[in-house]
């Protein structure tokens, strides 16, 4: 006759002193979440008003005298003083300035979404020998400084304007040679981001394109490319913002005799700077300064949604 034990500990239902120490741990743990919201919340607000007083100085600033600049930073001006912009946009060329960069950022972003999508697509889905190191020497350049590679960039941008043809057009005081050095800057961060995004994209559809008979450039820019849109528009955001921004590469590689006319943004506001020590032009200044970040917020506000779906979908496999 066999004899069945059963354990009498496990069928008891859990004690009150039990119960009490699971209330108290889950108490303490909404306690701990909570404060941790909170300091998460106080860190948003704090970055927040460090990004936005300074913004919204400008804007008042832009719109304000002389001497009502260097009075009360925070009072707003008698009279809205919208001539301000027009002698930024005419007297002082940030339109010119405005134009060029336009121009430049909208190519070499092109160029950097082009190459780098095709770069990042292919160490993402297809294995081959050498793949991870190429992908490596991708990455490094995101812990090597702009700073570093001022010198060797002029010389080889410099170089670059001896050969036949296309070096004039490519050499210092070029926009195509800044629209490449662009190109380059922005690469590794974007096969970074995106070899990531396109690893999450699911192998089936890939696998049924194939099987229909797709060649391997359909199947990249009719199927893959469509479906990380998210992805897509995410980094270009981000690039465009760089690139817009950008300062130390254009001084290095436009300032010859005639380069003005080629000046971006950035130099031109700069020139604005230096120039109104002298004439005491602040109020064109921070009208200018106005116009170069308008476009941006303005972008940002369009694709915020865009920008987050990409960063989501990228972190999520």
């Amino acid at each position: 006759m066999t004899t069945i034990r059963t354990d009498v500990s496990a069928s008891k239902p859990p004690t009150q002193g039990s119960a009490a120490r699971h209330a108290a741990t889950r108490t303490a743990r909404r306690r701990e979440v909570r404060l941790l919201s909170g300091l998460g919340h106080l860190a948003l607000a704090c970055w927040a008003l460090i990004v936005l007083v300074p913004i919204a100085w400008t804007f008042i600033s832009s719109l304000k005298t002389g001497p009502e600049i260097f009075g009360n930073a925070w009072t707003m001006p008698k009279v809205l003083h919208f001539d301000n912009f027009s002698r930024a946009w005419t007297k002082a060329h940030i339109g010119k300035y405005m134009i060029n960069s336009i121009v430049v950022v909208s190519l070499s972003t092109f160029g950097t979404m082009l190459f780098g999508s095709m770069a990042a697509y292919v160490l993402a889905r297809y294995k081959f020998w050498g793949n991870r190191l190429i992908y490596y020497l991708f990455v490094s350049g995101l812990a090597f400084p702009v700073f570093l590679a001022i010198t060797p960039l002029f010389f080889a941008v410099k170089s670059m304007g001896n050969l036949p043809v296309i070096g004039p057009w490519i050499g210092l005081d070029t926009r195509g040679g800044l629209i490449l050095v662009y190109i380059a800057y922005s690469l590794p961060f974007t096969v970074f981001f995106l070899a990531a995004f396109f690893k999450t994209l699911p192998d089936s559809i890939a696998e049924a394109a194939i099987m229909d008979g797709a060649s391997h450039t359909r199947l990249f820019f009719r199927v893959m490319l469509p479906m990380a849109r998210s992805g897509l528009v995410s980094i270009t955001i981000f690039n465009i913002l760089g690139q817009w921004n950008q300062y130390l590469l254009p001084v290095a590689l436009l300032q010859g005799q005639g380069a003005e006319d080629r000046w971006v943004l950035t130099q031109g506001i700069a020139n604005i700077s230096t120039s109104a020590g002298y004439e005491s032009d602040w109020p064109a200044l921070f009208a200018a300064l106005t116009l170069a970040i308008l476009p941006m917020i303005v972008m940002y506000a369009i694709f915020q949604r865009q920008i987050q779906a990409g960063l989501t979908a990228g972190a999520l496999k």
